[in-house]
């Protein structure tokens, strides 16, 4: 008997993508990559955790100490994301791809830095009615929040690490709110690839890891040019 509802196939929006099937190959892959994410986002997260419980609990040179090296992890963490989004975005330009895509809810940010960028995002993708183009403009805006919200939190640590500043309850505030937006930018990163592989044509997977790979690379990190790329869509 044939199905009077016929289930919506990939492409047909996030949540159905982000729930649907994938093939083992693809599936290894999204699950490999989720792990290495996500084995950076656990050592930041201990990491600053640990130092934000030796400030509470009054040992604050050892939380200096401790918060020394969240910096590396973060930026670390922030070089994976964007070299994932940067394969994103080169691969569904080359090849064409449209992925299904939801516009960046401001309010998930907590950084005034974050809710800027996810609202301009949201704002611009109304206005990019193809869906291709709300996809490349994720892309692009997730890009350039990682890297700005990185070099807060760099800044923002090593002047704590360094010892200079008394009255530090901002700096405190800056690196916990940063790194609940660098979370953001990561679980959004991981829906996109999601649904980006639920239409990637099997023999383009290789391709795909590759890019991946290559710009995993160690690398300096470059500010996206975001404007200049919606330009060449």
């Amino acid at each position: 008997m044939k199905d009077p509802k016929p289930r919506p196939g990939p492409g047909a929006s996030v949540q159905t993508d982000w729930y649907g099937w994938l093939p083992d190959d693809k599936l290894q892959v999204f699950c490999g990559y989720f792990r290495e994410f996500e084995a950076c986002h656990l050592m930041l997260s201990v990491s600053l955790n640990e130092a934000v419980g030796l400030r509470d609990s009054g040992s604050v040179k050892q939380s200096l100490l401790v918060l020394r090296v969240t910096p590396s992890l973060c930026g670390r963490m922030a070089d994976r994301l964007e070299a994932l989004l940067g394969a994103l975005d080169e691969h569904a330009r080359h090849y064409g791809l449209t992925p299904s895509v939801e516009p960046l809810e401001p309010a998930n940010f907590s950084s005034g830095r974050g809710q800027r960028s996810a609202r301009f995002s949201s704002v611009l993708s109304m206005v990019l009615l193809p869906q291709r183009l709300q996809f490349l403009n994720k892309i692009h805006a997730l890009r350039g929040m990682v890297w700005e919200l990185a070099k807060d939190f760099d800044d923002a640590a090593e002047e704590l690490a360094s010892g200079a500043v008394l009255e530090c309850s901002d700096l405190w505030s800056t690196l916990i709110d940063t790194y609940c937006d660098v979370d953001v930018c990561f679980k959004e990163s991981m829906v996109l690839l999601k649904c980006f592989l639920r239409i990637l044509p099997p023999d383009q997977l290789p391709v795909f890891q590759k890019t991946i790979d290559s710009l995993m690379l160690p690398r300096n990190r470059v500010l996206p040019q975001v404007a200049a790329s919606h330009a060449r869509a």
